[in-house]
């Protein structure tokens, strides 16, 4: 897979298409997430629409919320990160593992995010300054990853027995706003700043223009490595906040392997994310509608067939080959169209040029001479 088969303008919709047909290319994917809810609540009233479900469901994906965010900002500037999800394993691994030290969990907690962004400079050295694909490099990465963390656990779980743990930290992942869930509430605050960033401020314009066309982008004047630098840092340090809440939610347990079973689902998110509210564009709040199509579909399903646990990976596959095929479908029908020749209209006479009507026509005259 290539860098540039992200292309922000890919699913765009046409100005010349009826109404109804722009509003489901834009807010399809939102009218589908009030359908699954609807159709679940009827199938499962007692289970399904209730408070426990939503903080339940809200609580236990935050960390693939904030994942989720984490591989949105690379994609629109055009990059596939691969290494976040062994980075989460290897995150809240580390969370607990300094804990038990005996380092501090407000040390703990800075090491973390510290670590995370440099994990995102090192992507970005071997993408931008080594010039290797960030699809290869960043799973190059991971795989690295994943192996230090299992080097860190000897490949067994993690257990607070001796209570080292600080119970702030546990905290971080047990407060709420009300009936909602605290972690939730962070990563919905997050996905807010993310969608100002990029619609409303102009690094969001330049990581647009960068993810388009690079070195179009370079010719305007825009520092491409910097803000692809930057996109790769920050996603780095998301995915080490992910870390510490999957760390504080776990309560004193940590596995190496968990990790790289939130790559997929949270990739799915961000795909799926670009073919709504701003279609041919990863965006955050399209992202945010990923995440609730797939936290509802699964849960959903999941109540509907309890036990069938090969519905959670069968629902995030075919969705995310379904978000690639939206995508690569609009693309090709955008590029014929963009490809197609441009016929003149025809003049009042078939083969000559149109006479404007104040212009009397003069027999013989040259067209390039000047009237004497």
């Amino acid at each position: 897979m290539s860098d540039q088969s992200l292309k922000s303008t890919a699913l765009e919709p046409d100005a010349s298409a009826s109404w109804h047909r722009r509003f489901v290319t834009i807010y399809g994917m939102v009218a589908l997430t009030v359908v699954l809810f609807v159709v679940f609540s009827i199938l499962k009233p007692d289970s399904f629409p209730t408070l426990t479900n939503f903080q339940v469901l809200t609580s236990g994906n935050s960390t693939l919320f904030i994942l989720a965010l984490a591989a949105t900002i690379p994609m629109v500037a055009g990059k596939i990160d691969l290494s976040f999800g062994y980075g989460l394993g290897l995150w809240q691994v580390m969370a607990l593992q300094w804990q038990l030290q005996g380092l501090d969990y407000r040390i703990v907690i800075l090491m973390v995010l510290v670590g995370g962004g440099l994990i995102g400079l090192f992507n970005a050295i071997l993408v931008e300054m080594a010039q290797v694909d960030a699809f290869i490099a960043t799973l190059a990465t991971g795989q690295c990853i994943y192996a230090i963390t299992y080097w860190v656990t000897g490949g067994r779980q993690l257990t607070d027995t001796n209570g080292a743990r600080a119970a702030n930290f546990d905290a971080l992942a047990n407060w709420s706003l009300g009936p909602v869930p605290g972690p939730f509430v962070v990563a919905v605050i997050l996905g807010v700043l993310l969608w100002l960033v990029l619609e409303y401020i102009p690094v969001g314009r330049y990581l647009y223009a960068i993810g388009a066309n690079p070195r179009a982008a370079e010719l305007t004047g825009i520092k491409r490595r910097r803000y692809v630098f930057a996109a790769l840092i920050a996603s780095g340090v998301l995915t080490g906040l992910a870390g510490i809440l999957l760390s504080a939610r776990q309560s004193g347990v940590a596995q190496s392997n968990i990790g790289p079973e939130y790559l997929l689902p949270a990739l799915t998110a961000a795909f799926l994310g670009s073919t709504t509210i701003r279609p041919g564009r990863v965006n955050a709040l399209g992202t945010i509608v990923g995440v609730f199509i797939a936290t509802i579909g699964i849960s959903g399903l999941m109540q509907l067939l309890p036990g069938q646990f090969y519905l959670e990976p069968l629902f995030n596959g075919l969705t995310l080959v379904a978000a690639i095929t939206i995508a690569s479908l609009a693309s090709r029908r955008r590029i014929a169209k963009a490809s197609a020749p441009v016929t003149a209209p025809a003049g009042p006479t078939s083969g000559k040029p149109a006479v404007p009507d104040h212009v009397p026509a003069r027999t013989g005259a040259n067209p390039t001479s000047s009237a004497r």
